[in-house]
């Protein structure tokens, strides 16, 4: 942009003064906006289910929205076999009850959940914040069969008795030869 002020020499150019003018502190003319909406925000803030808006600096977590946990797992289909491989790997940031103990022993319970449910259990490990299983479970099942389930895992307390303290599941659509990994949020078990 030229400045045709009087001051400035025959020949000189220089950016005039706007609001694109890089040199004035940006907030002067900038207005943010939320990523989903277009309504001006000047403090961060979101509405909770029932539409009260709260600023994000004081929500606090209640117990069904807490953390729970992730569960990474490896699923691969080989069709030549028609099997079905399920690597449980392992478990991040895993939280249980306190009536569970400080360090509970911790197994995953997988189900396919076929018309003739199939049931398999990681061995029991040491409850921490990651737990490594790295184990594998491999069942002999026709593809069509298992694109119409779901694979539910439960993880379970063994000591100092069996208590579900989590779930998570994952559909089958998508199974193929492709060994895929998946990271599933844990969340508190349904009643």
């Amino acid at each position: 942009v030229s400045d045709l002020r009087p001051s400035a020499l025959p020949g000189s150019f220089d950016v005039s003064r706007s609001m694109f003018d890089l040199r004035s502190p940006p907030h002067r003319f900038m207005k943010r906006y939320d990523s989903f909406s277009s309504v001006p925000s000047s403090t961060s803030s979101r509405k909770d289910s029932q539409g009260s808006s709260r600023s994000l600096d004081t929500i606090t977590l209640s117990g069904d929205e807490r953390d729970f946990g992730r569960l990474n797992v490896k699923l691969c289909y080989v069709s030549s076999v028609e099997q079905i491989w399920i690597t449980v790997l392992h478990c991040k940031d895993l939280s249980w009850p306190s009536s569970c103990g400080e360090n509970p022993r911790i197994c995953v319970k997988g189900i396919l959940t076929l018309p003739k449910p199939v049931h398999f259990r990681s061995s029991a490990k040491e409850g921490c914040s990651d737990i490594e299983f790295m184990e594998t479970f491999v069942f002999a099942i026709k593809l069509q069969s298992l694109q119409a389930v779901r694979l539910v895992f439960k993880i379970q307390t063994q000591t100092p008795r069996k208590k579900t303290i989590g779930e998570c599941s994952l559909a089958l659509r998508e199974l193929s030869s492709e060994e895929s990994s998946h990271w599933l949020d844990v969340s508190p078990p349904s009643k």
